[in-house]
């Protein structure tokens, strides 16, 4: 588990490419203080899991699920990613709830400065706006967002400053793809809502259950 507070930008310095897999190692620093083979980093808002490592870098595979739901296949050698080690139990909560488990795949189609803002327009699918709503939370590359507007084909966020430069979507332009990840709560309820008894859960329906 993940907040979306990303620490440090990592460089690709090799990649082996298959089929519809890859092995890739990342040079960092940050995000292997105190990592093990075994522990998951957030790869561009990916959950990944640390296979080697060595001084400076750690390397990590790529299954076909991952490679064709996001954008890690379209990465190449010196490409930056945002990093992320998963969080700590005794760490402040900065973002929000976020599993690396990537949704789909957005497009930037418009950034526009205002004052000391960067405002992004991304599209996105429709069942992931339906999960979506104005001042929830989205993960885009792994970066925890406020929404700040909703359309029928986009959602709008906000970046600071210090967001732009600290991380990959500062640096990405329009028409540049993104790994969407949308908030965990609203997952849950729109499952619950679509699959809702449709009689009144008394207690006798309870207690049938087994609740």
């Amino acid at each position: 588990m993940f907040t979306g507070i990303i620490e440090e930008t990592g460089q690709l310095a090799g990649i082996k490419r298959g089929a519809s897999s890859m092995e890739m190692t990342i040079r960092a620093n940050a995000v292997l203080e105190e990592t093990k083979i075994g522990d998951s980093i957030s790869v561009e808002g990916v959950c990944l899991t640390v296979t080697s490592l060595s001084s400076g870098r750690f390397t990590v595979d790529v299954m076909p699920e991952t490679f064709h739901g996001t954008t890690l296949s379209s990465l190449g050698t010196s490409s930056a990613v945002n990093l992320e080690r998963a969080m700590a139990a005794n760490g402040r909560f900065g973002g929000h709830l976020v599993a690396g488990h990537i949704d789909g795949v957005g497009k930037i189609l418009r950034k526009r400065p205002q004052e000391n803002a960067m405002y992004i327009d991304i599209a996105a699918p429709p069942e992931l706006l339906a999960q979506s709503i104005v001042k929830g939370s989205v993960a885009i590359d792994g970066i925890s967002l406020t929404i700040f507007e909703l359309s029928e084909n986009h959602l709008t966020v906000s970046l600071i400053p210090h967001t732009a430069g600290e991380t990959t979507l500062g640096s990405k332009k329009v028409g540049d793809s993104v790994n969407l990840e949308t908030d965990m709560f609203g997952k849950y309820v729109q499952r619950f809502m679509e699959h809702a008894p449709k009689q009144p859960m008394n207690a006798d329906y309870l207690r049938r259950h087994g609740f």
